[in-house]
């Protein structure tokens, strides 16, 4: 039996372990995995560090939205130690002026008081697919995750992601097998965007997954496990 490969899974915003716990489960015959949280620190390099410091000397990493910003501030810190790398419905570059607005309305709204599910429900119609709304056994793991983040976590991960840096001109320095994946239906990363940073990436294949939004792992695990069991062998 050949020895399991180290993987490590990085969550989104608001996201927890459960964003990949159908990964988890169908692809533990073939890969060891490590999912990190990432709401403990305010800026992505320090993510990463903590990351990095818990990791095995070499891994394949893959990161959905908000993990795909610290999955790409690991490859490009230490590009000797990743194997493989999966970034999902994320991308490189920075927030726009109005996106940190926005982000920053966010956490005007958990520090007035608000409900803090509120804003996942506010959120919700940018993360799944129009047809999944409804379906309470996904959307309950969805405010289950948010809850479990917490408002403190939340907002340390705002702050966060608006101030990443821009790391579009440096996708060119990824040299390792890189997939690019995304739904087709991704409100809040259009999947023309994220197939261009495929494009920039030299050695990265693009993947669509159809009738999926933001979160291809949970809303369409059967397509997103198969993509990566593939990816996993290049």
């Amino acid at each position: 039996m050949s020895e399991k490969h180290p993987l490590i899974l990085v969550p989104g915003l608001l996201c927890t372990a459960e964003l990949w716990r159908d990964q988890a489960q169908a692809l533990s015959d073939i890969a060891d995995i490590h999912i990190p949280t990432h709401h403990l620190d305010n800026n992505i390099e320090a993510i990463a560090d903590r990351i990095l410091r818990a990791a095995p000397d070499q891994f394949a990493l893959a990161g959905l939205s908000m993990g795909g910003y610290v999955a790409l501030e690991i490859i490009l810190r230490a590009p000797e130690r990743v194997t493989h790398l999966a970034l999902m419905d994320t991308r490189a570059d920075a927030d726009t002026e109005q996106d940190k607005k926005k982000r920053q309305d966010f956490i005007n709204l958990v520090e007035r008081g608000r409900v803090f599910k509120g804003v996942t429900e506010s959120l919700l119609p940018m993360l799944i697919h129009p047809s999944r709304f409804k379906d309470n056994a996904l959307t309950s793991r969805i405010y289950q995750m948010a809850e479990d983040i917490g408002k403190d976590g939340f907002i340390q991960q705002e702050i966060a992601i608006m101030n990443r840096k821009d790391r579009w001109a440096e996708l060119s320095q990824i040299d390792c097998p890189t997939l690019v994946l995304s739904g087709n239906e991704d409100a809040l990363i259009p999947a023309p965007n994220q197939q261009k940073m495929a494009e920039a990436i030299p050695d990265a294949e693009f993947h669509i997954i159809p009738e999926c939004g933001h979160l291809p792992s949970m809303e369409r695990p059967f397509e997103t496990n198969t993509i990566m069991r593939e990816w996993l062998s290049w």
